[in-house]
């Protein structure tokens, strides 16, 4: 059994996108040869938490947990990144389990970039390959090709910073996974050392156990509750300037359907968890397009992340699921496949060229496409297909068997051990 050792700062009782396909894939790493350890930071600060994901992790696994510094103590300057507040404890740890058990190869699969460039640092001094889990784009230029996009505070010495540690990690990296193939297909333009074999996309996967938890558990759903000849359309995910072009094709058609089809119940639409600040620092950016958009609009946006049971409680509860995608066609949306398998009806906005297109369209989903022309054939559409599917409301989406396996969690860890057993050969 060859020992993995697994490198995921936010990590249960932490209610983060970046952990989850780690504490998915836990259960299954041993079906593939691989004995699972992980390296995280201890849960503190300001993050946002979820007990009962702690109770879904593998008794059997080690988990090692470090400390940090208090984000209280260094965001007066500037400094609020987990990682970056661990890093020396993150190092030490990791070496010390790199010696002690002896571990095959180290994987980073987390969004917190500034912990990666240690797999580089343990190659040197240990001789261990290490795999990246790309889950969003590391050095993005989406701020240089689209100027009218207001970049956060702080992006460009966080820019010069990634622009120096991303070519340094990627010269000794082994391998890449990524949710999605133009991320790999940039990493290696740029750095073209990295085989392809040692590359692959894979989506994050289902829990079809996290699903019959809350069937068994339900979980109370403080996002809205039902009233007699109301409709929820529910949308759980990050906000930002990038999905704006998709909030105003969504909103213009709901406008328009509102104004021109009749005996229609009123769709409520939930925006839940579109900013990772918990605090006042939190920017609501659904409800100002919402604003732009006008009309008889009832949209609702929460900032702050509900916990991930409650989140899964919400899909059940809604009567149809909203996805708007980026204006970047390399965004690749995690919620794709916890949509799929929740089995409600689904409209999707997402770009033209997005790797989402074709796997929504199997499944019977509503899917209108945008690119860069401004047009409002995108409208006409959506206001024709999404008035067709407020009639038939409820119903449940078709997602074959064999979809549902191909997205499970077993399916994308043996997927992730593949990557793992070509590195290795390779090394």
């Amino acid at each position: 059994m060859r020992r993995l050792l697994i490198v995921s700062p936010h990590f249960p009782p932490v209610n983060a996108p970046d952990m989850q396909r780690v504490r998915m894939s836990l259960p299954f790493f041993r079906e593939s040869g691989w004995e699972p350890m992980v390296l995280a930071v201890e849960p503190g600060g300001t993050e946002s938490l979820d007990p009962l994901l702690s109770a879904t992790l593998p008794a059997d696994v080690p988990i090692e947990r470090v400390p940090s510094l208090p984000p209280g103590l260094t965001r007066p300057l500037g400094v609020g990144n987990v990682a970056l507040r661990s890093l020396p404890w993150l190092y030490r740890a990791g070496s010390n389990l790199i010696k002690r058990r002896q571990i095959d190869l180290v994987y980073f699969s987390t969004t917190m970039f500034l912990s990666m460039p240690l797999g580089r640092v343990w190659r040197r001094r240990f001789g261990v390959p290490f795999v990246l889990d790309i889950q969003d784009p590391w050095l993005s230029d989406y701020y240089e090709t689209h100027p009218d996009a207001a970049p956060p505070r702080k992006y460009a010495a966080a820019h010069r910073l990634h622009a120096t540690l991303e070519p340094w990690t990627m010269k000794k990296v082994g391998g890449l996974i990524a949710v999605s193939d133009a991320y790999i297909a940039t990493l290696r333009r740029r750095y073209p050392w990295i085989r392809e074999d040692c590359c692959a996309r894979i989506p994050f996967a289902a829990s079809e156990n996290d699903v019959a938890y809350v069937q068994k558990h339900p979980q109370k759903n403080t996002v809205f509750s039902r009233t007699p000849g109301t409709t929820h359309g529910v949308y759980i995910g990050r906000g930002g300037d990038d999905i704006a072009p998709a909030l105003r094709i969504l909103f213009s058609a709901v406008n328009r359907i509102r104004g021109t089809e009749s005996g229609l119940s009123e769709p409520l639409l939930h925006f839940v968890g579109t900013d990772y600040a918990t605090d006042s620092r939190a920017r609501k950016t659904v409800d100002t397009i919402a604003a732009e958009a006008g009309g008889p609009l009832k949209v609702f946006e929460r900032t702050s992340r509900i916990p991930y049971f409650e989140a899964l409680q919400v899909m059940q509860d809604a009567d149809f699921l909203v996805l708007v995608g980026s204006d970047d066609p390399q965004y690749t949306a995690s919620k794709v496949y916890p949509y799929l398998l929740s089995g409600k009806p689904i409209v999707a906005v997402v770009h033209e060229k997005s790797g989402l297109v074709p796997l929504l369209r199997t499944t019977g989903a509503v899917v209108v496409t945008f690119g860069s022309n401004g047009s409002d054939a995108p409208i006409e559409q959506l206001s024709r297909e999404l008035a067709q599917m407020l009639r038939r409301l409820p119903f449940t989406l078709n997602l074959s068997p064999e979809a549902a396996d191909a997205c499970s969690a077993r399916e994308m860890t043996r997927a992730q051990c593949s990557v793992f057993d070509r590195v290795l050969q390779a090394a």
